[in-house]
């Protein structure tokens, strides 16, 4: 069972809860602060909110609300993928073909990000799809101890630190039955 692509919303709402436990104030609240501070910039603003011990992902939600949203924030999930795949329509459908066999390894959740999406486990994620180049779309796997050998490739071009081989695809007919298996494992090493 595949869900249905999440956006970088639900991040920041997740972000806006994480700030709201932490603190007990909310992101209006926080907003509010910041105004009255007078800050006008986005290093003096951080240096202030770590001195209240808000940093990481809450820090992130109040430092773009004082300096505004990414563009890529604020976008659909199908604009991410439509943008992904905007000058390279050919490969559009190995996204598709990848996604629709992820259906058939349990239960996958899918996330647009700004240029790939994840497939993650209930508890982490275990690949990714990246149109790498305009000929060809890489599929990364989470896949700790598997050195790369035969199909699989070193995960280094794909910029995650997490995904340690890809298998290249170039067409749809390369989403095979050996890389509907090497997905299955990675999904079953990661849940």
């Amino acid at each position: 069972m595949v869900n249905q692509p999440k956006d970088w919303r639900e991040m920041v709402e997740w972000s806006a809860g994480l700030l709201e436990r932490r603190t007990g104030a909310g992101v209006a609240e926080w907003n509010r602060r910041v105004r009255d501070t007078g800050i006008g910039n986005e290093q003096e603003l951080r240096a202030w909110l770590a001195e209240r011990d808000v940093t990481g992902y809450a820090q992130m939600v109040l430092v773009m609300e004082r300096f505004g949203y990414p563009d890529f924030l604020l976008a659909t999930a199908d604009e991410l993928v439509d943008g992904q795949y905007a000058d390279r329509p050919g490969l559009r459908p190995i996204l598709d073909r990848v996604l629709a066999v992820a259906a058939d390894v349990g239960e996958v959740q899918v996330q647009a990000r700004k240029t790939y999406v994840t497939l993650a486990t209930p508890r982490r994620q275990f690949a990714l799809v990246k149109p790498t180049t305009k000929r060809r779309v890489d599929l990364g796997l989470r896949l700790e101890g598997q050195q790369p050998g035969g199909r699989l490739e070193s995960g280094k071009l794909l910029g995650s630190d997490v995904m340690t081989v890809r298998i290249p695809l170039q067409t749809v007919d390369d989403v095979d039955d050996e890389v509907v298996d090497w997905l299955r494992r990675g999904y079953a090493a990661n849940v």
